[in-house]
């Protein structure tokens, strides 16, 4: 594996030298599994520094739910929502903030308050503004796939995602952001079937040769749910299992809910796979420095 360092608009995210995890912040009322717990400014706050407290390398901030279902909102709530928790959350902690977000104004806005990344969950393929926001404040941009026609028959699975990434990653380039800039993730859910949910936990080590660290957002979600038959709040040791695979994969990214559990879950199987030689270690061709 080799390391990597991205500048996150002055706060360093290194990668490539085991698994980091990526703190997820929902300040919204109705998202799939802590809507409403940290609506408040002062309680996200609180809970943004617990999650860098239990190891969290990034927190991901989102005012705008997008479990299946979920009602959208203004561009001017979703910034309500956020922006003050950036603003308070840039000086408490040293970690970089990620924004959760696919609407160019509260890129901006949240950017502006001191956001140091954005998560696009449309690839940079739903609103072309969002490319020229993350090319106008120098920042990285972790990019999702999200395909709402995406093929349901099996086979190819992960061909057709390297495919939607090739595009994302030229719509990237036309606009000004680095392939440097660019961490991927194969978009657990939208718009997926389970059984593609379950191929792509087991071959994401398949996205390597775009060259770009992977992310998995995996935690909670209806596919671990699916099998367990279990509700997202009964779902930690499901999510500890995916975390797990990602290790073995050579994953650079988890993003989760349950930060200390999957920490001490990441440093184990580091331990188990240095000693056995397990882990995926296939070059990577990195496009950075």
């Amino acid at each position: 594996m080799r390391s990597i360092r991205i500048d996150c608009r002055g706060r360093a995210l290194e990668l490539g030298q085991g698994t980091r995890l990526l703190g997820i912040l929902n300040v919204t009322p109705d998202s799939f599994f802590d809507g409403g717990r940290f609506a408040g400014v002062e309680a996200a706050v609180a809970h943004g520094r617990r999650l860098v407290e239990e190891g969290a390398a990034v927190i991901d901030i989102g005012g705008q739910s997008t479990r299946p279902g979920h009602a959208e909102i203004p561009a001017a709530e979703e910034i309500a929502r956020i922006r003050p928790v950036v603003e308070a959350l840039a000086a408490a902690v040293a970690v970089p903030l990620s924004i959760d977000t696919y609407k160019p104004p509260v890129a901006r806005a949240a950017l502006a308050a001191g956001g140091h990344l954005l998560n696009d969950v449309h690839g940079f393929q739903g609103d072309a503004g969002m490319a020229a926001v993350a090319a106008e404040f120098g920042c990285p941009v972790i990019l999702m796939h999200h395909d709402r026609n995406f093929p349901q028959a099996p086979g190819a699975t992960m061909e057709k995602i390297r495919r939607f990434f090739a595009r994302s990653l030229q719509i990237a380039a036309d606009a000004g952001v680095p392939a440097d800039r660019i961490i991927l993730d194969p978009g657990i859910g939208f718009f997926k079937t389970q059984a593609q949910n379950l191929e792509i936990l087991g071959q994401l080590g398949a996205l390597r040769s775009l060259g770009r660290p992977i992310l998995l957002g995996a935690s909670r979600k209806s596919v671990i749910g699916r099998v367990l038959g279990l509700a997202p709040e009964d779902c930690l040791e499901g999510t500890l299992a995916t975390t797990v695979l990602a290790v073995a994969q050579g994953v650079e990214l988890v993003r989760v809910h349950d930060v200390l559990a999957n920490a001490r879950a990441v440093e184990m199987a580091e331990a188990i796979l240095v000693k056995s030689s397990l882990r995926d270690r296939s070059p990577i061709p990195w496009t950075g420095t």
